[in-house]
């Protein structure tokens, strides 16, 4: 099986990824560095850009078939049997972002993101299973059993678990409002 986690920066993919893999006994995946050591990703500055067609190619040549949970905030755009959106209060993911010295422009973008369910609406745009997970508030643990409860379950789709508009007046200050 193969499960994507995804999200917005700072919403915890790679720590719950980890926790996640370990839990079922799945080999650990981060996109980035799976897409550098098969020369599908270029290092610019401190991120690395990605040719996603092939990522989606590469993936399924290298794990069809496997068990892996694939890290990585373009992981939902890969063809995957479950993926997994994180999701996070948009005014965490700018203090989590800030500390990690983000630019303001990036720090925008990134806010908005998860303001406005960007990853989410390409996940669904791009699979049919698609859960949902708030983790606002939650431990790593607290997520990952929340994750394995819905897969025990054998849930395809849920979806609509949050509704940051009622945060916008929290997260102002961090959107580059008037193009600046």
């Amino acid at each position: 099986m193969i499960i994507a986690v995804s999200g917005t920066p700072g919403v915890g993919k790679t720590t719950v990824s980890k926790l996640l893999s370990e839990r079922l006994g799945y080999e650990y995946v981060s996109v980035k560095d799976f897409a550098l050591m098969k020369g599908i990703g270029e290092p610019v500055g401190e991120e690395v850009e990605i040719d996603v067609d092939a990522l989606a190619r590469e993936v399924r040549a290298e794990f069809s078939g496997k068990n892996v949970v694939i890290d990585g905030h373009l992981s939902h755009l890969v063809l995957a049997d479950v993926v997994v959106v994180l999701r996070l209060h948009p005014k965490v993911v700018a203090e989590r972002l800030k500390s990690r010295g983000y630019s303001h422009q990036k720090l925008a973008e990134n806010v908005e993101a998860e303001l406005i369910d960007v990853i989410l609406v390409e996940a669904l745009e791009e699979n049919e299973s698609v859960l949902e997970v708030d983790t606002t508030g939650k431990t790593p643990e607290e997520i990952v059993d929340e994750i394995l409860e819905l897969l025990e379950k054998g849930m395809k789709k849920r979806v609509g678990v949050v509704d940051w508009t009622g945060a916008y007046d929290d997260v102002l200050q961090y959107l580059m409002l008037g193009g600046d």
